[in-house]
């Protein structure tokens, strides 16, 4: 069941989405605060002992992140700049309330693009964004040629505009795979330096091994010298005290 901070947040973001999808003027200022107070709202809630599950934190998340977005692009002064910002905001994917077909930012979304490109054509044409203005302009030219040229040159300048966010779209697309394939070839070679890592280390510990062997060996050896020089030496002090005795008894000394 959701909780009184829930139910109020839902109920304000629902009000965000209704003053969005209608046309505001510049003096409007509720939309704005709004959206600021959705912000903390959702700082709490993520907050609350009983917070909603992450999947919908996430599209609560999105929904205000596209409002703010839609804020953003509306304090832009070119149409065209409008209409590239809006290219990159992500609507809501789920209705807000239960009674919604469609997901009511999407619905923003769509009226924004339209109102953008709506803009963006008076602009290239010449005109305010009356209607007014564009029959004006329709009688001052007059003849239907001056209108088909007219309507071409728009028509090059919007596909002008379309190759561009493509060429764009197509440039953040190869910056992602560069990216990835750097990050990969990155892995690759961090992992190999790691396995020479590993492999000198059990060559340095084998070493170590064969190292302790040969010096506990030599040791040895060392110490089986010593014995036999001391034997030898045994050896041969008693042989030259025998000796001594016996040239003593064999040549008494003389009086």
């Amino acid at each position: 069941m959701a909780s009184r901070l829930e139910i109020n947040f839902i109920r304000l973001l629902s009000r965000c989405e209704s003053i969005a999808s209608e046309k505001r003027g510049e003096a409007e200022w509720r939309l704005e605060k709004y959206v600021g107070a959705l912000e903390e709202m959702l700082v709490a809630l993520r907050k609350s002992l009983s917070k909603p599950t992450p999947e919908v934190l996430t599209e609560y998340t999105r929904k205000v992140d596209f409002l703010k977005g839609l804020l953003e692009a509306e304090k832009l002064s070119s149409p065209t700049e409008k209409a590239l910002a809006n290219q990159f905001l992500a609507p809501g994917r789920t209705p807000t309330i239960a009674n919604e077909r469609m997901p009511a930012t999407k619905t923003v979304h769509m009226q924004t693009k339209a109102r953008c490109t709506g803009e963006m054509r008076d602009e290239l044409l010449g005109t305010g964004l009356s209607g007014k203005g564009t029959s004006d302009l329709r009688n001052r030219r007059g003849l239907p040629l001056d209108e088909r040229q007219s309507a071409a040159e728009l028509d090059a300048v919007l596909q002008h505009h379309h190759n561009l966010q493509e060429k764009l779209a197509d440039d953040m697309l190869n910056l992602a795979r560069n990216l990835k394939n750097n990050t990969l070839a990155a892995q690759n070679i961090i992992k190999q330096d790691n396995q020479t890592l590993s492999q000198s280390m059990r060559q340095a510990d084998l070493n170590f091994e064969k190292l302790k062997t040969e010096s506990e060996r030599l040791e040895q050896h060392t110490k089986k010298s010593v014995n036999w020089l001391l034997w030898l030496m045994l050896i041969l002090v008693s042989f030259t005290f025998i000796s001594m005795i016996l040239f003593i008894r064999i040549f008494p000394r003389l009086r």
